[in-house]
């Protein structure tokens, strides 16, 4: 019975799945409020015909992958920092501080599985302030490091997408239709099924890594 039920709804999923799919001007909605429109239409448009739960579970595992690869950066300029201290003390630091933003985005994939959009929102702002901690110092007196590294474009690359985390979160706290208050419910009981309603609404995406135009390897 549970399996004939759960290809009942798989058939299902796969039929309404692209009512979900927000309309450009959505799209657009979201993107001019970015600081960079531009980079936020080729992210956004990289992932077609998405609903607003599957764009924020794309920008996330952007984020994962950015943060990764910045670590992997961080470590390389540790071991090559050995006679500057000044250099070796600031790149430790800042690998204390994306390691705090790998969590964080570890924990905004949690909320979103949970359907607390609110709580996507405070954890999307935590890793920005991971990211700024390093770049700018943990506090307003503290001396800029004069960076001539890859780093700092690295870190304004996460600060994009995670801003665009923000404003999808945020769009998501707006009052409900009867549509995303069904898609939200599903989410939040944790039906795998349909928190992959981007990927079933787009054949042959599934377990495909987000793209590469925003990621440094």
């Amino acid at each position: 019975m549970v399996h004939n039920f759960s290809s009942l709804l798989l058939v299902f999923l796969l039929f309404i799945a692209p009512t979900y799919a927000i309309p450009i001007e959505q799209v657009s909605s979201i993107c001019n409020q970015s600081k960079r429109p531009s980079f936020c239409f080729a992210l956004l448009n990289s992932k077609p015909k998405a609903n607003l739960v599957s764009l924020t579970q794309y920008t996330i595992d952007t984020t994962r992958t950015n943060v990764t690869n910045t670590i992997k950066l961080i470590n390389s300029l540790i071991a090559q920092s050995v006679n500057d201290p000044k250099a070796k003390n600031h790149y430790k630091s800042c690998l204390e501080h994306f390691k705090g933003a790998l969590y964080n985005v570890d924990y905004t994939q949690e909320l979103l599985k949970k359907g607390d959009y609110q709580g996507v929102n405070v954890a999307a702002s935590s890793i920005q302030t991971n990211v700024d901690d390093c770049i700018s110092g943990e506090s307003p007196t503290d001396p800029p490091y004069h960076d001539p590294s890859m780093l700092p474009k690295y870190a304004s690359i996460i600060e994009l997408v995670v801003e665009i985390i923000l404003i999808i979160s945020n769009s998501l706290l707006r009052p409900l239709g009867p549509s995303r208050r069904f898609l939200q419910k599903a989410v939040a009981s944790g039906g795998s099924s349909l928190a992959r309603l981007g990927e079933l609404s787009s054949p042959g995406r599934a377990g495909r890594q987000p793209s590469p135009l925003f990621c440094y390897k």
